[in-house]
């Protein structure tokens, strides 16, 4: 598997004692409305339905709602305020439910179940700041190249790579990864960024802690604990920018390996992968997709359309 930014599979990683979060316990939560998937959001020309409402499938169209999977512990890619999900992937899912005349309804659950539920249709798509990648697309585990699961279709709306986050000042002079080596570095568990440090070749190996969320990650290096904290570049660019006022982290060194984030559809449900394809290009063309990174503070992973399976 080539390793980048983009949370990834799971991998060989040292749990905290919180464990797992169960799937049976995801806390529901509904974004873009009120929850009440009975009306779709009102349209730019006062219509009930959009154009490209048609283009979905019979059980969605009648549902009036997309049942979004999504690890709710990424800011600003995707988190809880006020009980309710907000950042990035929650207002681009609001954008492409007024294109598509349906309500995006997202479930909080653990980045590793994610794909899981949505083979099980517990979810209709996964948007979790989730890296296409072969291996995904393929359902192969990417440790032993095993079928494990359905193929599953990306649409591509975002592209990011990793960096490496310390604390402000940079006590302990890390510029790269190789600075890494014979130093403790946190990622979250699931994610590429352990493949990422695994891979780098060092005299002394890089002591990697891997925790349920980014936040304990986060709190690691708060407490200097570890010498860093390597995630997605959206996500610790935030943490630099919003934690203390901005003096509490520093990024350091540029993005690694950057790579698409895509929106996870079943390979077997192709009519809905389209219409979101479709949805996305039309937020592009008429800028409220740009306008979602913008008011975020990540324009610079923009795409310019909407590709399928763009991963490697």
């Amino acid at each position: 598997m080539t390793a980048s930014a983009r949370r990834g599979f799971p991998a060989t990683k040292r749990f905290t004692a919180l464990g797992m979060l169960p799937f049976a316990a995801v806390l529901a939560l509904t974004g873009c409305g009120d929850g009440k998937p009975t009306d779709p959001p009102p349209t730019a020309s006062g219509t009930d339905k959009p154009p490209l409402h048609d283009d979905l499938p019979e059980p969605v169209k009648k549902a009036g709602v997309v049942k979004v999977g999504s690890d709710m512990l990424y800011p600003p890619m995707e988190f809880v305020q006020n009980g309710k999900p907000t950042g990035v992937d929650p207002d681009l899912a609001e954008v492409l439910g007024r294109e598509l005349g349906v309500r995006f309804q997202f479930t909080n659950g653990a980045f590793d179940t994610l794909l899981t539920g949505l083979r099980a249709k517990h979810y209709d798509v996964v948007m979790s700041a989730m890296g296409d990648t072969k291996e995904r697309q393929e359902g192969l585990d990417p440790s032993t190249g095993e079928k494990i699961g359905e193929d599953i279709d990306f649409v591509d709306y975002f592209n990011a790579g990793a960096s490496i986050m310390v604390k402000k000042g940079n006590p302990e002079g890390v510029k790269s990864l190789a600075d890494l080596c014979g130093k403790k570095a946190a990622v979250q568990s699931g994610s590429t960024a352990y493949d990422l440090l695994q891979s780098q070749k060092c005299d002394e190996p890089i002591d990697i802690e891997a925790y349920d969320t980014h936040d304990e990650a986060q709190a690691r290096l708060r407490s200097g604990a570890v010498a860093a904290d390597v995630a997605d570049f959206p996500v610790v660019a935030h943490a630099a920018r919003t934690e203390g006022d901005g003096k509490v982290f520093e990024v350091v060194g540029d993005q690694i390996n950057p790579g698409p984030y895509g929106i996870a559809v079943l390979s077997s449900n192709p009519g809905l992968r389209d219409a979101l394809q479709a949805a996305l290009d039309a937020a592009i063309r008429d800028g409220s997709y740009g306008k979602v990174l913008s008011k975020w503070n990540v324009s610079e992973g923009a795409v310019t359309d909407a590709q399928i399976n763009g991963g490697t």
